[in-house]
């Protein structure tokens, strides 16, 4: 951020101390200690081309620059304080966060067949729709029984060994277990969430505790992108779903 404050504003050639600030569980960035937060200083090098991310991973970071009068000096922020004055607004990429994992699956056409017995014994054993149960199999892995993320997600529904301990999954590679466990998880986070599909895919993906932490989905872009793509899946499947012909019995 010291970066971006020399960027857009006339520092002083000695200004070479930014403080990390928080607040509520928000960060943000001053070139003094804020009143009412806690903040640590951190000196930076005089060569701010190499500057360290002082944010932390909150992926994509929007805000806006305020300079505010404190102690008989100018200084500039990131809060918006009393007496405050906005000189520019800017966004800054941070180092991705730590989502559970990353979904392996593309946004692509409906698969109907694959695992359909598991999905439909499932949505009925859990109540969870098959819908929704697909389009976050579709999100996780493409329907890939083996598949296995960078951060140790498995299976069609990419549980994370916790997650599916905690479901007695004992073969996260078997497609009914994975679907059956996966499906438990939602009916919990679904329960958790009222059924707000964003917060239940935000926390599928980045973690109960991450969507605790921020109130809400997380600033990860991942995690943005991933909530998006099970919205359009969902949506996509429901479709599908209806105007697929009915079996005859």
């Amino acid at each position: 951020m010291f970066c971006l404050l020399a960027t857009f504003v006339a520092l002083p050639a000695h200004a070479r101390t930014v403080y990390r600030c928080v607040r509520d569980g928000t960060v943000s960035l001053s070139t003094a200690p804020e009143p009412g937060s806690k903040c640590v200083a951190k000196h930076i090098e005089d060569d701010v081309a190499k500057v360290p991310n002082l944010w932390g991973n909150l992926g994509v970071v929007q805000g806006t620059l305020y300079e505010r009068q404190q102690d008989g000096k100018t200084v500039y922020g990131t809060r918006k304080l009393p007496g405050a004055v906005p000189v520019l607004a800017f966004t800054v990429q941070t180092p991705p966060g730590s989502p559970a994992h990353v979904g392996l699956g593309k946004l692509g056409p409906p698969q109907l067949r694959t695992f359909n017995a598991e999905f439909r014994a499932a949505a009925k054993k859990t109540g969870v729709e098959d819908a929704m149960l697909r389009a976050f199999a579709h999100a996780e892995s493409g329907f890939d029984a083996k598949a296995t993320s960078k951060k140790g997600a498995l299976g069609v529904m990419q549980l994370m060994p916790e997650v599916a301990r905690e479901y007695a999954v004992t073969d996260p590679y078997s497609p009914s277990q994975s679907i059956d466990g996966g499906a438990r998880h939602l009916r919990q986070l679904l329960r958790r969430y009222k059924g707000d599909l964003d917060l239940v895919a935000a926390a599928y993906n980045a973690g109960i505790g991450t969507v605790t932490q921020y109130k809400g989905v997380p600033p990860y872009r991942e995690t943005i992108e991933y909530v998006a793509k099970v919205s359009a899946l969902y949506e996509r499947y429901r479709d599908a779903m209806t105007k697929a012909p009915k079996k005859r019995r």
